[in-house]
């Protein structure tokens, strides 16, 4: 990008603008960063649910588990298309066990108080888990509407028959 500058600018000394400090710096893969995007937030549902017996590294192959350790600008080889059957079936579980702490968290937050119709949805300050779910299954090559029917199963299991039918 050109940077435009005054005249009275151009005489200042000093150390060198952020402006220019950012331009020199490498540019991000960005696939990469979505990588340890989709590892933080599953550490973060881990660490949120106190899933236990989830291995975070075992949802991912040997390919995807090289790139967490290389450096952010450089080019990796991501996980494609084909994965192994045992990897896409342990990250099925995964998923699997987030919706269900997801809808028992839902369950014990209705029962512990009152809870308006808006805040079912939401039930933590903005995070609908379930949605959270669907999308890491994007993420992580699993249909989403395996995880979206396992979410309507849980609530129709636990009694919540009128969010089972929206």
């Amino acid at each position: 990008p050109v940077l435009d500058t005054e005249d009275a600018w151009m005489s200042v000394e000093g150390p060198v603008s952020i402006v220019e400090l950012a331009l020199e710096q490498k540019h991000i893969h960005y696939p990469l960063v979505e990588h340890q995007f989709v590892l933080c937030t599953i550490l973060y549902v881990i660490m949120r649910f106190s899933l236990k017996s989830v291995k975070p590294l075992s949802l991912f192959d040997s390919k995807g588990k090289n790139a967490f350790f290389k450096d952010l600008t450089s080019i990796q080889l991501l996980p494609s298309g084909d994965m192994d059957s045992n990897v896409l079936s342990i990250r099925q579980q995964f998923l699997v066990k987030v919706v269900n702490a997801a809808v028992q968290a839902l369950c014990s937050s209705q029962k512990s108080r009152e809870v308006s119709e808006e805040e079912l949805f939401t039930f933590e300050k903005g995070k609908n888990w379930p949605a959270l779910a669907a999308d890491l299954a994007q993420y992580l090559q699993i249909s989403e509407d395996i995880v979206k029917r396992h979410y309507v199963c849980e609530l129709y299991s636990y009694g919540l028959d009128h969010l089972g039918e929206e």
